[in-house]
């Protein structure tokens, strides 16, 4: 949905930023891991190799794991310590992870490797880079992390990878083994030494990777959806009045104030609009009236979530992990529920903000409402049905989002004889997501094209400038209303305008022409 135009990512000691994330992870930007973050693991790994050289027990250098963690490990066996650990742990299971996800997973636990708290050799950090670039992506399964002693399984596929184990898919999507795409790459495969196992899989790369992306989609969609609010509100003959900057400020929320202002500028001008003094009905319904308010408060939660994320991406996740006075200290950072608390909150707001454009869509089709339409916005209504079964479409959607704004984060089991005794179950709370995400921009999808049927069928008056020309851009490929006609390929060409971001493109350019902005 964002496009990005960074070629290559430098990771340092530093943050990355959520654009960098986006180009590796979605557009495939390339990595190079700085020189400042190669001196911060050479410093860091003559910490680790010291006391791999002693007779104490140390975790993650010389124990075993979790539960494990009482037993030392002779020196002798320590390096398949490593590799016992990758390999049991590569326990997922189900559907294949998104290949978008698994990068930024792999770039996010470069990013700690790369700060010197791990404790691990440049050639790991290397190693990664090495296969971002390559366009190797590991498999990792739907299940498998509970969201706590980081995204375990879903790290250690990719751990196993790059030691040459389990399968990948290539640069062009085939699937095969690791060792053959890493010698076809000419990335020689990793062998793991005292620590380095553990520092790859404890962290909360994955559902930070798809915090990151998430946040980066609904940004854009609410926006969308103030542009498709501005249309209902239009083709359903409604009212401006409301949206005005004084009675916005009398609620100062930032995310309504913004929402306010996009419908003012995309409505700026329109002739369908009714003014106050003629406006015969007392005031418009909610899902009209307070747009604003309910797409603001989606606005402020994305922009917390946004701050939760910007404190994860300049954290470095590992236990135990190397302080900067050469301590190696155990913790509990790898706990994800910051991460999921967020995440199940931005479930709920985006079932709601679906659930908003559902009901604006609805009002286009009841003759009892719809100030003048067709029933349902068709053509010879009882011979044809219009959009009613699109509403059905939306209505299926919504009712999907809601069981997924049920929080995942409030579960938690126990695991690992009660040494994990609790978990965060964040993995779950950003796999829903992901799925709620597709789910809102179907619905916004379908409420625009519902709300061009209705500016069309109201001709001669005409819409706005923003309208006109965000509704010129869906009859390049939607013909305008008629008698009825396979109407899924309609829905799927204005979903696809509405991820490929050229709907906002339009009303954005079309703001500006008039000397205006879409925030």
């Amino acid at each position: 949905m964002t496009v990005t135009t960074l070629d290559t990512v430098a990771v340092g000691v530093g943050a990355l930023s959520f654009s960098e994330v986006v180009a590796v992870a979605r557009f495939g930007a390339r990595v190079r891991v700085a020189d400042e973050a190669i001196e911060a693991m050479t410093a860091s790994r003559v910490v680790i190799e010291a006391l791999a050289a002693d007779d104490r027990p140390h975790y993650g250098v010389s124990t075993g794991f979790g539960a494990l963690a009482s037993k030392q490990i002779p020196l002798g066996q320590r390096a398949q310590l490593q590799r016992s650990l990758i390999r049991s742990h590569a326990a997922g299971s189900g559907p294949e992870v998104e290949r978008e996800v698994v990068r930024a997973l792999m770039l996010l636990r470069l990013s700690t490797l790369a700060t010197g708290r791990t404790g691990v050799r440049p050639v790991v950090a290397e190693t990664y880079a090495a296969a971002l670039n390559a366009g190797i992506t590991p498999v990792v399964f739907e299940y498998g992390s509970l969201g706590c002693s980081g995204d375990l399984a879903p790290l250690a596929h990719c751990a196993l990878a790059l030691m040459g184990e389990g399968d990948v898919r290539d640069a062009t999507g085939a699937l095969l083994p690791a060792g053959e795409a890493l010698a076809a790459a000419g990335v020689p495969p990793l062998a793991l030494r005292e620590k380095e196992g553990l520092a790859l899989i404890n962290g909360t790369d994955g559902m930070l990777g798809m915090l990151v992306l998430a946040i980066t989609d609904l940004r854009a969609l609410v926006t969308t959806a103030d542009l498709a609010a501005a249309m209902s509100v239009e083709g359903l003959t409604g009212t401006d009045a409301v949206f005005a900057a004084d009675l916005q400020e009398l609620r100062p929320h930032p995310g309504q104030r913004d929402s306010a202002a996009n419908m003012r500028a995309v409505l700026a001008g329109s002739a369908m609009i009714t003014k106050p003094r003629g406006f015969t009905r007392v005031q418009d319904a909610y899902s009209l009236r307070c747009a604003p308010q309910v797409h603001g408060a989606v606005r402020d939660t994305i922009e917390h979530a946004a701050t939760v994320g910007e404190r994860e991406l300049a954290s470095a996740v590992d236990n135990p992990v190397v302080t900067q006075d050469g301590r190696v200290e155990s913790n509990g950072n790898f706990h994800g529920a910051p991460i999921g608390y967020v995440l199940d909150f931005l479930a709920i707001v985006t079932a709601d903000l679906a659930s908003m454009s559902e009901r604006r869509t609805d009002r286009f089709l009841d003759v009892a409402r719809n100030h003048g339409l067709t029933a349902f916005l068709a053509a010879d209504p009882g011979v044809d049905s219009g959009h009613m079964i699109a509403q059905y479409t939306q209505a299926g959607i919504v009712s999907e989002l809601k069981r997924l704004a049920v929080p995942a984060s409030v579960d938690s089991i126990p695991s690992s004889a009660m040494q994990e005794d609790h978990v965060s179950m964040g993995w779950s709370a950003a796999r829903k997501l992901r799925r709620s995400i597709d789910g809102v921009g179907r619905v916004i999808a379908i409420e625009l094209l519902t709300a061009a049927r209705a500016m069309d069928l109201r001709a001669p008056v005409t819409p706005s400038a923003v309208s006109t020309a965000v509704v010129a851009r869906l009859r390049t490929a939607i013909p305008g209303p008629g008698t009825d006609r396979y109407l899924a390929p309609d829905i799927a060409a204005a979903h696809s305008m509405v991820l490929d971001g050229s709907l906002l493109a339009t009303a954005v350019s079309a703001v500006s022409d008039a000397g205006g902005k879409l925030i």
